[in-house]
């Protein structure tokens, strides 16, 4: 499969993975966000603010982009940033270790992707009673749960996956000449942006009269689980001719067994916008696909914290803008 073979990196390891707001009291949108700040001409601070970023993994080219954009905050805010991420995006407990190691090395700030929206909560308790400020990324923390902890609210920073996903998943079913079956790769069940991008599909798909949805199983993010569910649900559904994958690397490990099979009448819709999948959309074997800044999403992380420790209010709730990105966009 010619266009795959970009993919040889990512499948050296089997177990490669990826990646909606509530209501709140404030939302801020990319229009809102934090500027780069203008060149001080006064003498730089003697004191540099540690700030941890804690990404699920950096096998997936999605974080990859989001720490260059951390960096460039690095660089512009003149802050120094520990980059620390764990083995694969289900290593939950290496991240709860991760935090823990935060905590121990007294740094101002933590800046989180989580992995799982619940079992981090925890530990950022403790970071939260040692004067850490908290920031969450990509993928939110229960409320909830951060409420039963006692704790404040912790500024997010993400896209509304919800909204983003019933774009892919409605754009899909205008591809269907007539009725048709449609399936989901979920993400991992318990993080937030899974259950949203999941719900939007879903809604996307079903918009459209004659499409029904006859399958949504989880591949926890990785490009071979994906492969291995694919062919699990074709088994059972053989005329499916939509999927929606909740990340690219489902996408990709989809597109694998679908052309392994010739089954290449089958549309497929993923969520990342990775080089890898920009490729397969130019070579029309992916359908399309939804960018959600990553980098973006890195920098307004930083940013967020750096603009805690100076003592500033900032917004609970900070949206980046979503595309939906299909061959007419790339040509």
């Amino acid at each position: 499969m010619k266009n795959l073979r970009t993919l040889s990196f990512l499948a050296a390891s089997l177990g490669l993975a990826a990646c909606g707001p509530s209501s709140g009291p404030e939302v801020s949108t990319t229009a809102d966000a934090v500027p780069a700040p203008a060149v001080a001409s006064g003498p730089a601070p003697t004191a540099v603010p540690q700030i941890g970023l804690v990404m699920k993994t950096l096998t997936n080219p999605f974080f990859i982009e989001m720490e260059k954009g951390a960096r460039k905050a690095e660089k512009e805010l003149g802050v120094s940033l520990q980059v620390k991420t764990a083995a694969q995006e289900t290593s939950i407990e290496q991240q709860i270790q991760l935090v823990d190691d935060l905590v121990a090395a007294k740094v101002a700030a933590i800046v989180i992707a989580p992995a799982e929206s619940q079992r981090l909560v925890p530990s950022l308790q403790k970071a939260a009673a040692a004067g850490i400020k908290l920031v969450n990324i990509d993928n939110r923390l229960d409320p909830k749960a951060i409420k039963d902890a006692g704790m404040a609210p912790v500024p997010f920073v993400s896209v509304d996956n919800d909204a983003g996903a019933f774009k892919a998943g409605t754009f899909l079913a205008s591809l269907a000449s007539g009725p048709a079956k449609a399936a989901i790769l979920e993400g991992i069940r318990g993080a937030d942006n899974a259950r949203q991008r999941m719900e939007g599909a879903k809604r996307g798909l079903l918009a459209q009269k004659g499409i029904s949805v006859v399958a949504s199983e989880t591949a926890n993010w990785k490009i071979d689980e994906a492969y291995s569910v694919t062919k699990a649900l074709f088994a059972k559904h053989p005329d499916v001719s939509l999927l929606f994958a909740a990340n690219d690397m489902m996408a990709l490990g989809a597109l694998k067994y679908l052309q392994e099979t010739k089954k290449t009448k089958v549309k497929v819709a993923g969520y990342d916008a990775m080089s890898e999948a920009l490729t397969e959309i130019k070579a029309g074997t992916l359908a399309a696909t939804i960018d959600q800044q990553a980098a973006e999403q890195g920098y307004q992380g930083v940013a967020l914290a750096m603009r805690l420790l100076k003592g500033e209010a900032v917004p609970e709730l900070t949206l980046i803008d979503t595309r939906l990105i299909t061959a007419a966009e790339l040509q």
